[in-house]
C-alpha cells in the first residue's frame, strides 16, 4: 500500500463487505491515506475494469449495519451459549437466526407427533366416448363437495352404477397463460437446486462461489461465469437485458421473446444495489464449457442460465379443458391439458417434474357416454411434512428471518451442534435440539419469536439506510435483554446427564454398565463411572458382515464425512457409506441391511 498511488478495496459487494473494506482501510491509511471503495457484482475484466473507474468512500451506514448485526448475534451467541454448557453440555449454542429455524423444526416435530390420519375416499370412472376413453373423477354429490369418509359411503354410490345413464352436462374451455419467473435469488437458488439438483444449501453455495470466483475455460484465463450469489435482489442491470433478449431473438425467434421488457418485484428488504444471481455472459452456453466444468458445477450453472434467459422469454399458452359428467345426484369431472405454445418452458420447467399432457377426445353436452369401470381408492390423510433445505430456506425468506448469507450456515450449525439430523433430505430434531429449543421457549420467548426476529432485521435495514442509530438500536435490545438473561441463570435448572439411557452393555474395563450418551457427533456409549473410567465406543449398529465377529459402527472422515465400519479395525477393513438400519439383519442371511436412496 505505502508503495502506491491509491488504494482500491474490493471486498464482495454487500454489508460484510463494506465493513471488511472498512477495517482494511483503517489499518491500510496509516501507509496510504488515499483509500477508495469499488464493488462489482461479476468478476470479468469489463466488469472490474468499469468498478476501477468509479471508485467511491466507504459508506459507514452499511458498516454500521454490518457492526450492528455482529454485536447483536454476540450479545445474544455469546451470553446464553455458556448458560446452555453450565446447565447441559459443552459444545452447545443459541443464535438468533439458529434458534427460530430450531423452533420451527421441533414444532414441525411436535405436529408430525401429534397428528392422527383420517380416512378418505376417491372415486374415479372410466368411460368412452365415440369408443375414445375418457377417465373422470367424482366431484359433488347433490351439488355439494364429494366427501367420503368410509367404505360404506363408497359402497352406497357405487353399487350398481354401471347400469346407470353418464351424460355430459357442461364443457368449459379456456386458454390459460403462465408467465416465467424472475432470475434467482440466493434463496430461490437454494430451494430450486435442492428440489431438482439434490443439493444441499451448502453445497450448493461452495458450487456457486466456484462459479462466481472462476473457472479456467481452456484459455489460460480465469473467468466468472454467474454474477454475486448473496442477494436477495431481481433486478438485471440494463446492459444484461439488452444482451439478453438479442440473444433470445436471434437464437430461439422473435415469437419466444417476450412482448415488452419483463421487470421482477423485488422485496422491500432487498439490498438492490446487488443484481441477482445470472450468467456473467448469456452467449455462454452451458453445453459449450460443459467440459472445463465438474458435473456439480455444469448441473447449477446450467440452472441458473435456464432461469435467466427464459425470465424474458414469452408465456406458455395452454387450453384447459373441464368436462362435467352427470350421472343420478353426482357429478364427475374429467380435465384436459394441452400446451399450444412452450413460451419460456422451452428453456425452463418451474416443476421438479414435468406436467403430463392430458387430451380429451371430442364430446358435446347431452352426448351420453358408455361406462367401462369404476375404481374407488382409500386415502389417508398425511402429517405435514419436515422441512428439508429447500422448505427451511422458503420459511425463513418468507418470515423476513436472516438474510441470504446466512441461510446455509444455519442450517448446517444446527447439523453440526445434533440438534438435528437428516432422515433422507429431511430435517429431523433430535432429544438434545427438543430440549435446548424447549429452554430457549421458556426463558427466551422473543429471541425464538418469528416477528420479533423479522423487526430486527427490518432495524438492520434501516440501520443501513441512514434512519435508525445502529447504537440506539443496540441499547433498547440490550435494555430488555439483560433482564431475561439474569433471569434465566436463576431459573434454568440442572439438566447435565438428563438424555442418558441406561443399556444393557457392560464397559470391559471396570464392570460397570455403559450408558447412551449423546455428544457433538451424535449417540455414543460411556461408562457410567466417568471420570473415574473414561472407557468410551460408538454405538454398535449391527454385527459386520465381512468378519462376523466384530460390529459396524459409526465414523467420520478428516473431513467429518460420516461413513460405517467395523469395531476391529485395522484387523477388519469393512466400510460403507451407507447407514446400517440399526438392530435389523437380512431374514434370509442374518447380514445387516444397508439404507439406500432410490
Amino acid at each position: 500500500a505505502a508503495n502506491s498511488s491509491r488504494v482500491l478495496l474490493a471486498a464482495d459487494p454487500d454489508r460484510e463487505g463494506e465493513a471488511i473494506s472498512f477495517h482494511l482501510g483503517r489499518v491500510l491509511s496509516k501507509n496510504n491515506p488515499d483509500i477508495k471503495r469499488i464493488e462489482f457484482n461479476e468478476i470479468t475484466k469489463a466488469a472490474v475494469e468499469e468498478a476501477v473507474q468509479h471508485p467511491r468512500e466507504i459508506n459507514m451506514d452499511l458498516v454500521n449495519a454490518q457492526q450492528a448485526r455482529r454485536i447483536l448475534d454476540r450479545l445474544v451467541g455469546y451470553n446464553i451459549s455458556p448458560i446452555l454448557w453450565k446447565k447441559i453440555k459443552r459444545g452447545l449454542s443459541a443464535g438468533r437466526v439458529q434458534s427460530v429455524a430450531l423452533k420451527l423444526i421441533c414444532e414441525r416435530e411436535d405436529e408430525i407427533e401429534k397428528f392422527i390420519p383420517e380416512e378418505y375416499w376417491t372415486v374415479d370412472v372410466k368411460l368412452l366416448a365415440s369408443g375414445k376413453a375418457v377417465e373422470a373423477s367424482l366431484h359433488s354429490i347433490d351439488g355439494k363437495k364429494a366427501e367420503l369418509k368410509t367404505e360404506e359411503e363408497v359402497n352406497k354410490i357405487i353399487t350398481g352404477i354401471e347400469k346407470e345413464k353418464f351424460t355430459v352436462a357442461s364443457i368449459t374451455k379456456k386458454e390459460r397463460k403462465r408467465s416465467p419467473g424472475a432470475p434467482y435469488t440466493t434463496s430461490r437458488l437454494q430451494q430450486d437446486a435442492a428440489n431438482k439438483l439434490g443439493f444441499t444449501s451448502q453445497k450448493t453455495m461452495m458450487v456457486a462461489q466456484q462459479l462466481y470466483e472462476g473457472i479456467e475455460l481452456g484459455n489460460d484465463v480465469v473467468t466468472g461465469l454467474i454474477t454475486y450469489m448473496r442477494t436477495d435482489s431481481t433486478r438485471i442491470s440494463p446492459q444484461a437485458v439488452d444482451q439478453l433478449r438479442s440473444y433470445i431473438e436471434t437464437t430461439m425467434g422473435a415469437k419466444f421473446l417476450s412482448p415488452d421488457v419483463k421487470v421482477y418485484k423485488t422485496s422491500k428488504s432487498a439490498q438492490d444495489a446487488h443484481e441477482a444471481i445470472r450468467p456473467t455472459d448469456v452467449v455462454r452456453h452451458p453445453e459449450q464449457i460443459q467440459k472445463y466444468l465438474t458435473k456439480d458445477q455444469y448441473r447449477l450453472y446450467q440452472m441458473v442460465w435456464q432461469k435467466f434467459v427464459s425470465c424474458q422469454m414469452s408465456d406458455e399458452v395452454a387450453d384447459h379443458t373441464a368436462v362435467d359428467i352427470h350421472c343420478k345426484n353426482l357429478m364427475f369431472r374429467a380435465t384436459g391439458r394441452i400446451v399450444k405454445f412452450n413460451g419460456f418452458t422451452e428453456v425452463f420447467n418451474p416443476e421438479d417434474k414435468k406436467k403430463k399432457e392430458t387430451t380429451l377426445p371430442d364430446m358435446e353436452e347431452g352426448e351420453e357416454l358408455k361406462f367401462k369401470s369404476v375404481h374407488p381408492e382409500q386415502h389417508f390423510t398425511q402429517p405435514p411434512p419436515r422441512f428439508t433445505d429447500a422448505s427451511m430456506v422458503k420459511i425463513l425468506e418468507e418470515s423476513g428471518v436472516g438474510r441470504p448469507s446466512t441461510y446455509a450456515p444455519t442450517i448446517q450449525t444446527l447439523l453440526k451442534r445434533f440438534y438435528c439430523t437428516r432422515l433422507q433430505k429431511a430435517l429431523k430434531p433430535t432429544d438434545l435440539g427438543r430440549l435446548v429449543n424447549s429452554i430457549m421457549i421458556g426463558h427466551f420467548p422473543n429471541l425464538v419469536n418469528l416477528d420479533f426476529t423479522a423487526r430486527m432485521e427490518e432495524d438492520l435495514d434501516r440501520i443501513a439506510n441512514s434512519d435508525l442509530s445502529w447504537v440506539n438500536m443496540l441499547a433498547q435490545f440490550w435494555g430488555t435483554f439483560e433482564g431475561t438473561l439474569h433471569s434465566a441463570i436463576e431459573t434454568i435448572g440442572e439438566m447435565k446427564n438428563v438424555l442418558d439411557e441406561p443399556t444393557d452393555y457392560v464397559c470391559e474395563k471396570c464392570g460397570r454398565p455403559m450408558v447412551k450418551k449423546i455428544g457433538r457427533n451424535g449417540y455414543f456409549h460411556a461408562c457410567s463411572g466417568f471420570p473415574e473410567c473414561r472407557n468410551a465406543k460408538a454405538i454398535p449398529l449391527g454385527p459386520c458382515p465381512k468378519c462376523e465377529t466384530g460390529h459396524v459402527v459409526m465414523r467420520a472422515t478428516k473431513r467429518g464425512r460420516p461413513f460405517y465400519g467395523c469395531d476391529r479395525y485395522p484387523d477388519c477393513d469393512f466400510s460403507t457409506w451407507d447407514k446400517p438400519v440399526s438392530g435389523e439383519v437380512c431374514p434370509k442371511c442374518g447380514k445387516i441391511l444397508l439404507e439406500k436412496s432410490s
